[in-house]
């Protein structure tokens, strides 16, 4: 007797379709199973999970030979979360559970414990989803209890029933099962700005914060350089917290990343603040890039539609600092395995923090440098031009006086800042209505010719800064994206002169080479 279902197996940030099948042949010796089509050790191993649950529950292993074939066989099938639709095939082949046609028709996902309990798996989310594409075949997905609400919120109206142990999912099968209420599925709610730092926390740096909300406002990727202890990760931490709030679609596809990997918060099916990651620079290149025999997304995926903190930037490898190329200028990152290649999202804000030399005591007042001009030229050189020249903001933290350090702060809250941001933001969706992109700094050469448009004061003004400090053409189309998101804080049409010196102003690293 064959016996059928459906699962879904992670390949990259997408969940593809798989159909287990289960053929049974009786036979007098002690119940064997085959299970092909390209499964991973770790599903190999549930052949003993499955037959010590099945057992766990009162049930028979079923005596004779069983073979399982996961479809299509071309597919590496990875972890365990085949186990409980193999042993309910194991059951419906054998005749020891009813099949009248509702096992192929709901899609079920879960670990097996081996008292027969079901235990959470990972990608939960983009498993939902690739369940959705095959509506009118999937009449119900059964996935552990503690994914239920995961679960919810990306079924749409396909029912979700949680499974506690396979009893239930037997249950299921029998219509003796409840599915989760309609409104579990509600959890596209105000982000929860608690739990992120707040800007008035922060003590001077004046100029620091304008910039960052520059960067909020437009998108723009920011590299902060300064003395140890002038506060450039107590900054970068705060961004987050004057970011829009995402929309539900950015929410589903940063929370599906974040699924896949199994770090979603407890409790919570789906992220409601914007990211934030911050590798140690010893990081491999695979693990901010993305990458393994089959591969995940790495830390710069992990930031998608957030912030990517890389502090101490010149200690990060070479090699690994040059990866970053590609995803700061399209987005995404293509990682090409012999498994098959793989695009993972990528779009993220950049905040880099850096001391201005080896010491770290370059330009400050209260500290002697001890380096060497030809040790700080060495130590500056370990970031590339190329890479310098995709970061929008290059922004100098100076050093608290004394003064700033013994008073109180005095800055404006994260809830204020982030008001004048939204509002930037809204221009800028309004003049991008149905281009495909959010924001300034994501601006196509067409949009900058449209929407930066200069007069002939500011084109010579322009000119003679592009000649005096050695911009490149990228350095240029950066500068006028910058100006862009400046008019925008301050609600003019136009780009006006105070709004590209600042721009200007904000490539310090060019204007000191």
């Amino acid at each position: 007797m064959i016996a059928k279902t459906r699962s879904a197996a992670i390949s990259g940030v997408d969940a593809l379709r798989v159909d287990i099948e289960a053929h049974f042949q009786e036979a007098d010796n002690e119940g064997m199973t085959l299970i092909v089509g390209l499964p991973d050790a770790a599903v190999k191993e549930s052949r003993e999970r499955v037959r010590s649950a099945i057992t766990a529950c009162g049930y028979r292993y079923p005596a004779g030979s069983t073979v399982i074939n996961l479809a299509p066989a071309d597919l590496r099938k990875e972890g365990a979360i085949f186990d409980l639709p193999i042993a309910l095939c194991v059951l419906a082949a054998a005749g020891m559970i009813p099949d009248d046609g509702r096992l192929e028709h709901i899609l079920f996902a879960g670990e097996l414990a081996l008292d027969g309990t079901v235990r959470p798996v990972k990608g939960i989310l983009p498993v939902t989803l690739a369940a959705r594409s095959m509506k009118g075949e999937i009449q119900g997905i059964a996935v552990p209890e503690k994914n239920a609400e995961e679960a919810a919120v990306a079924a749409g109206d396909i029912p979700v029933y949680p499974i506690h142990s396979l009893m239930d999912a037997i249950r299921v099968l029998t219509g003796d099962a409840l599915p989760l209420a309609k409104e579990c599925g509600s959890y596209f709610a105000e982000p929860d700005w608690s739990g992120i730092p707040d800007f008035a926390e922060v003590k001077g740096q004046l100029a620091a914060k304008r910039a960052l909300e520059i960067a909020a406002a437009g998108g723009h990727n920011v590299l902060l350089s300064g003395p140890p202890g002038s506060g450039k990760s107590m900054l970068a931490k705060r961004l987050p917290g004057i970011l829009p709030p995402m929309t539900e679609e950015e929410t589903l596809e940063t929370s599906r990343i974040h699924s896949i990997l199994g770090l979603l918060p407890a409790g919570m099916p789906l992220l409601t603040t914007r990211p934030f990651r911050s590798p140690h620079h010893t990081v491999s290149d695979a693990g901010l890039l993305g990458g393994g025999t089959n591969p995940q997304p790495g830390e710069i995926s992990l930031a998608h539609n957030g912030v990517l903190f890389l502090d101490e930037l010149p200690e990060f490898k070479r090699n690994v600092l040059e990866v970053l190329r590609q995803p700061l200028e399209n987005g995404n990152v293509s990682v090409c395995r012999a498994a098959g290649s793989f695009i993972f999202p990528a779009r993220f804000i950049l905040v880099a923090a850096m001391n201005p030399c080896p010491c770290g005591h370059l330009g400050d007042t209260r500290h002697r440098c001890r380096c060497r001009a030809l040790q700080v030229q060495q130590y500056r050189a370990k970031i590339s031009g190329p890479l310098l020249d995709r970061i929008d903001m290059h922004i100098e933290v100076a050093a608290l006086s004394d003064e700033e350090l013994t008073s109180a702060p005095t800055g404006e809250t994260s809830a204020v800042i982030r008001e004048r941001v939204l509002r930037a933001r809204e221009i800028q969706q309004e003049r991008f209505r149905g281009c495909g992109i959010t924001c300034n700094a994501h601006m196509e050469p067409v949009h900058l010719m449209r929407y930066c448009a200069l007069d002939r004061q500011l084109q010579t003004l322009l000119r003679h800064s592009i000649v005096e400090f050695g911009f490149s053409a990228r350095a240029y189309d950066k500068i006028l994206r910058v100006a862009r998101t400046i008019a925008d804080l301050a609600g003019s049409e136009e780009i006006r002169r105070e709004h590209l010196f600042e721009a200007i102003n904000y490539r310090s690293l060019d204007r000191r080479s």
